[in-house]
């Protein structure tokens, strides 16, 4: 854990200069809006440094080399591309150029302002020469209009009297950290100038993405004695000589647009940049950033959640909150909720099956719920691509098997262990079809698009079992579980439980649509060629499903032989071999007890309703010692299923572990960029889980507790078109209805209607 950050409600701040951590910084001070997104990078580009400038739904086919080459392989990996530049500012003293080193900095500070999305940095630079200047700078990647960026910057002399030249610049020769032999992935196409705006524009090798970017730069102090415009291949700059002395500031306005052909149609990006630029300036930097901050003010008081008591978990919630938002904003059922978001570029691909399993219930509840549908119109969108890859690997008549990764869903994640055994990313897409209906309340998506996803999901899953005459069941061979600690094992018991009961589930919404709309259930029947040979097979594989259990200890096994390891819990391990994976080698932890993430404990908490507290208290006692969460996503599950069980220690300590996973860097991996994904988690750590929120009998229900270390916490969910505020103290819960209308909910087991007036409970009642 690395603890140089300071805590603060609504702020991330480093207070001095760190150069040893700088990565990491530059990934947790990122900013984006959901189309775009920028690494925390000095404009200046000084410092151990990733680049990073990031737009959704650009990407390179990276070509997969192996020499084991089977059928069905991935051709390439999926890249999310390191984009133009267009935040670098170069600065000239007296004509030379301004190289900035760590111990000639002080007076250092650096904020992420997480209500308003802006980033910030003041520092005092020497020189060489002993020439003193403060610099200050600050910058956002607007709400409003997503495709642009803007900043402010402005240097300031202390003790020197000369020629000061500042050079705003826009750089498409750009690289990816994790690119071949410096391979670069654009192609140059155009930069020039239009009017008074610079632009530079390059295309993608393969894909042929067409990306241009446009800037405006204003100066706002000072006095220019020339002004210039600099035009290379890639980079094209505004260069701005000033006479600067003692006590003198100089501040420019930097406003850029960026256009894809993700978006426009290639002939018009200049064209569209143009404008952009163009309606903006006449309000100009200071209405922009306006406008910006109103609307993060906006989305904040829809999803915030207030923590009274502990600022480190404060900070954390609305850190996971803050970059949830920028990520996913969900007007683009094309785009999807990238594990690194816009922070870095480790995993590639847009999409894992961390949307389903634990984002959509984010966006479910602080969204509009046309962000959530388009999250699974993703899914169904991308089904003839799932039925594609099934086939590669041998499967028929209309089987899918979605992606682990994927950009347009081809499967591009070139692990064999992965890509072919993984497959329990295909029961999470199921689920999340049962967790958006349940939760609205609402057939439409599911009779109209989730049943073909289902069935073709169930296909998937009755051609993958295999009936075992020595266990008298069917079996599912070569698996890897939601634990990626064990590969290639036999009936993971998480996903043999995960598809029977998607073939029952997919089977029970046939049903449900054979009585509440029989034309359709016709129409469906026949378009998916489905017959009664093929339900009586599923409900054959549904009752005799092989669940790996060990009788003496009445535990469900994670898998076959899993009882055989030797089983030494984590806390008896050294923390100087943590994290196990930068430690040890992958021989020694396939054959270790240790578990990556929640495995038969991810089941129980999909399937609570099939477990009683006395079985998931056992199996929780049992699985958690063995975990070393080396995962970003395990610590909120447990934290959840220890709320639950009434662990509150340890479902505090779970939370905040998931809460500051990135801020204090618990996994060594923070400068990779961000775990986008699992901030989700966070949130369900404290509204499912010390929250109690659940649906029950398609009604909301609370069963809520305060940790020891709060004074009270807050949070408001959007249910059925009605907006619930929540506040839990130590005394009493209190939940009011925001909107019109009544709601029928359970507080700790009792039946309540909640009208215009808040209801308050009492522990004890």
């Amino acid at each position: 854990m690395k603890n140089y950050l300071e805590q603060h409600p609504w702020k991330v701040i480093e207070n001095g200069y760190h150069p040893e951590h700088n990565k990491i910084t530059e990934s947790i001070f990122s900013l984006g809006n959901g189309y775009m997104g920028h690494r925390a990078n000095f404009e200046e580009g000084f410092g151990d440094t990733m680049q990073g400038s990031y737009l959704a739904g650009i990407y390179y086919p990276d070509k997969t080399k192996v020499g084991w080459w089977k059928n069905g392989y991935p051709e390439y990996f999926a890249k999310v591309l390191n984009a133009v530049n267009w935040i670098g500012i170069d600065l000239f003293i007296n004509d030379e150029r301004l190289t900035i080193k760590p111990d000639h900095i002080s007076d250092f500070t650096r904020i992420l302002d997480m209500g308003k999305s802006i980033l910030s940095r003041k520092m005092t630079v020497t020189t060489d020469k002993e020439e003193v200047f403060i610099i200050e700078s600050e910058r956002f990647c607007s709400w409003n209009r997503k495709e642009i960026g803007a900043l402010k910057y402005k240097v300031s002399a202390v003790n020197f009297s000369g020629k000061l030249t500042i050079k705003s610049n826009l750089d498409f020769d750009v690289y990816n950290q994790d690119s071949n032999y410096d391979e670069q992935f654009w192609e140059s196409r155009d930069s020039g100038q239009k009017e008074d705006f610079i632009y530079v524009q390059s295309y993608t090798k393969k894909t042929l993405f067409e990306v241009q970017a446009m800037a405006s730069t204003m100066v706002k102090v000072g006095t220019v004695l020339n002004k210039q415009i600099a035009i290379k291949d890639k980079v094209v700059s505004h260069v701005f000589d000033f006479n600067l002395t003692d006590g003198q500031s100089i501040e420019i306005e930097k406003i850029v647009s960026i256009a894809s052909s993700f978006n426009h149609n290639k002939e018009t990006l200049l064209k569209v940049n143009q404008n952009n630029l163009e309606d903006i300036l006449a309000g100009g930097y200071a209405q922009l950033k306006s406008e910006h901050v109103n609307a993060w003010a906006d989305k904040w008081s829809q999803s915030d959640i207030v923590i009274n008591g502990d600022v480190a978990a404060q900070q954390g919630i609305r850190f996971n909150i803050f970059h949830l938002h920028q990520t996913y904003s969900g007007d683009d059922a094309r785009l999807n909720i990238g594990p690194k978001g816009f922070t870095g570029e480790k995993y590639g691909g847009s999409t894992y099956w961390d949307t389903e399993a634990y984002c959509l219930p984010f966006f479910l509840s602080n969204a509009d719920a046309e962000v959530s549908r388009n999250l699974l119109m993703y899914r169904h969108n991308h089904l003839d691509k799932a039925i594609e890859n099934a086939e590669k690997l041998g499967f028929k008549d209309g089987a899918a098997l979605y992606p682990m990764v994927t950009m347009n869903g081809e499967e591009c994640h070139n692990e064999w262990e992965i890509t072919f055994e993984e497959i329990h990313r295909n029961g999470a897409i199921a689920y999340a079809i049962f967790d958006y209906t349940r939760y609205t309340d609402s057939d439409e998506y599911l009779n109209n698009y989730g049943i073909d996803v289902l069935v073709a999901i169930s296909r998937f899953w009755a051609q993958r079992v295999n009936w075992s005459k020595d266990k008298e069941a069917y079996v599912m061979l070569g698996i890897t579980g939601p634990n990626e600690y064990e590969n290639n094992v036999n009936n993971n018991w998480y996903t043999n439980y995960m598809a029977a009961w998607c073939l029952r589930y997919t089977k029970e919404c046939l049903d449900s649509l054979s009585e509440t709309n029989p034309q359709l259930h016709e129409k469906k029947v026949a378009g998916l060629k489905l017959s009664s040979d093929e339900f009586d097979q599923w409900k054959k594989i549904i009752d005799h499903m092989y669940y790996p259990y060990d009788m003496s200890n009445q535990l469900i096994l994670q898998q076959d032989g899993f009882m055989d390891k030797e089983l030494i819990p984590v806390a008896e391990l050294d923390e100087s071999i943590q994290p196990l994976h930068q430690h040890w080698s992958w021989d020694r932890i396939l054959r270790s007890c240790y578990i990556k993430q929640a495995d038969v404990l991810q089941g129980m908490y999909f399937f609570e309703d099939d477990f009683d507290n006395h079985t998931l208290e056992r199996h929780f006692r049992f699985y958690e010692p063995l975990t070393v969460h080396e995962s970003s996503l395990s610590p909120c599950i447990h934290a959840i299923l220890a709320s639950k069980l009434g662990m509150k220690e340890k479902a505090y300590e779970m939370y905040l572990r998931t809460a500051r996973l990135d801020l204090d860097d618990y996994n060594n991996d923070t400068e990779d960029g961000l775990h986008i994904t699992s901030m989700a988690g966070t949130w369900m750590a404290i509204v499912k889980g010390f929250g109690g929120m659940r649906i029950e009998n398609k009604a909301l229900s609370f069963n809520p507790f305060i940790p020891e270390q709060w004074e009270s916490y807050s949070f408001k969910l959007s249910f059925r078109g009605q907006r619930i505020s929540v506040k839990v103290t130590k005394e009493n819960m209190e939940i009011e209805n925001l909107d019109q209308g009544s709601l029928h909910l359970n507080i700790r087991g009792k039946e309540v209607v909640l009208n215009g007036e808040p209801l308050k409970f009492a522990y004890n009642e």
